[in-house]
């Protein structure tokens, strides 16, 4: 199970499909209404202005997102709050399917060739810099800067390696409503058979090797019929968590200069900020590196020695399966695992969750997603307020409700649902947004997931959503 934030991207056949696209795209701006005047346009009479008028606002906005009519549907609740706030303003959501986001990037910029580009889109971090580095989105610094004091809650409760990972080249792109990354899932049962208890958060490699080996068992055959680890046959999240924690990338980072302006901003007195720049340069593959083939000579290892399945047996489905019948020990997942677990039979006691071992280094994957307004969209301004209103405690409570049960089996005290990824990040932290992953080391700023009490469905969503953190500074994982 996986969001549209874990599938990867084809860098080099999205460059040539935006390339291709280019030529086209001043002659079909030129063809659109004119826009709203943008804050870049009116620095002196907008500065520290607040939102204009809802009443007296017109016009249209069209949505790109990837995902089914379903998805769509399900957003449409988002309307009615905007439209009290403007209400001669009609929003559409455009679902685009796609078996990845190389495939969804090709559709939208199909119509933007085509003069019926989207006024927004939605985008992860596998794109975020595609977009700004081709010039397909507009970025967010001036509004931000006009609205610094309706931002100021937003940005109290979103860690700063979600924003950074949102930005290219100092600017903001987007505002990170939702984040993913896998996490190491147990099913409890098959390591109580084998007479071992939930590792702590500082359990290291080896104590995950001997936890796999342990756990497998073997018919008299030889054949392994319970699998200590397995993980999903693709690129994020499967075996790749390896590569960080053993203090490695698959291209080398670089932090861009810049964003002082955002972290002077809204982070000034926060350590978690310290040392944070303007995005991330990816400058260089590096997958041959020394440390790259000995996580994956270790995987390779766990296979010669049964311990975990056969590489064509890696399909979602099937390991989901082989987790609820008590046929795998553990696994990487995020948290859309989660609801295909209870969807699946299994209790919410009968699996948890838990940081990725320690090896060279405790770095973490995740992938974070938002919206970015096209450079091509009719009213830049309308389309601002619309991303500063999904930004809400509101919006986000009704965006993100329908994941809210696939993490209610998380959120108790040893897991804390996928916030684990973030629970220690302080100003050792390091993130990135490149198509394949990101990473972050714990540190020591202890980050915790929102628990309410007595809260309903929708307020445990709009604390996932607000990605809040009681104590120091937090983000919840949004799968």
């Amino acid at each position: 199970m996986h969001s549209p934030a874990s599938q990867s991207l084809a860098r080099r056949r999205f460059l040539q499909i935006a390339l291709g696209a280019a030529g086209l795209s001043v002659a079909a701006a030129c063809s659109r209404a004119a826009p709203t005047t943008s804050p870049a346009a009116t620095a002196g009479a907008n500065a520290g202005a607040a939102a204009p008028a809802s009443g007296s606002t017109q016009g249209s906005l069209r949505i790109a997102l990837f995902g089914s009519r379903e998805d769509a549907d399900r957003r449409a609740a988002l309307i009615p709050p905007f439209n009290k706030l403007f209400p001669n303003v009609k929003v559409e959501y455009t679902p685009i399917q796609g078996t990845d986001w190389e495939e969804f990037f090709s559709k939208v910029l199909t119509m933007k060739a085509a003069n019926n580009a989207p006024d927004i889109t939605f985008v992860a971090t596998e794109g975020t810099q595609l977009f700004a580095g081709q010039g397909l989105a507009l970025p967010l610094d001036d509004y931000i800067k006009r609205d610094q004091k309706d931002m100021a809650q937003y940005f109290s409760d979103v860690h700063p390696s979600l924003v950074e990972a949102m930005m290219y080249e100092g600017s903001l792109y987007e505002l990170p409503i939702d984040f993913n990354a896998p996490n190491m899932y147990f099913n409890l049962s098959v390591l109580q058979a084998a007479g071992l208890e939930y590792p702590p958060a500082d359990w290291t490699k080896d104590t995950f090797y001997d936890y796999a080996k342990k756990t497998a068992k073997k018919d008299s055959s030889g054949q392994t019929q319970v699998f200590g680890y397995q993980w999903v046959n693709r690129l994020w999240g499967s075996w790749s968590p390896w590569l960080f924690v053993n203090g490695s990338n698959l291209l080398t980072e670089e932090r861009a200069p810049g964003g002082d302006w955002l972290w002077q901003a809204f982070y000034k007195d926060d350590k978690a900020a310290t040392g944070r720049g303007g995005g991330w340069r990816w400058n260089a593959p590096k997958a041959n590196d020394a440390a790259n083939v000995e996580a994956l000579d270790f995987m390779v290892q766990m296979l010669k020695d049964g311990v975990s399945a056969p590489i064509e047996l890696g399909g979602g489905g099937q390991l989901q399966g082989f987790f609820s019948g008590a046929k795998l020990a553990m696994t990487p997942a995020g948290g859309f695992w989660a609801g295909g677990l209870h969807a699946a039979g299994m209790a919410p006691d009968t699996f948890d969750v838990q940081l990725f071992p320690k090896w060279k280094s405790q770095r973490h994957q995740f992938g974070t997603a938002g919206y970015v307004i096209m450079k091509d969209a009719r009213d830049k301004d309308l389309a601002w307020e619309y991303l500063k209103y999904l930004s809400g405690v509101e919006a986000m409570t009704i965006e993100l409700k329908g994941n809210n049960h696939d993490r209610r089996a998380l959120r108790r005290d040893r897991a804390e649902a996928l916030a684990g990824v973030l629970r220690h990040t302080g100003e050792k932290s390091r993130h990135g947004a490149h198509p394949c992953s990101a990473g972050v080391e714990p540190d020591d700023h202890d980050l915790h997931q929102v628990q309410r009490s007595g809260h309903d469905a929708g307020d445990d969503a709009q604390g996932c959503a607000r990605l809040h953190a009681e104590g120091p500074r937090g983000a919840v994982g949004q799968a």
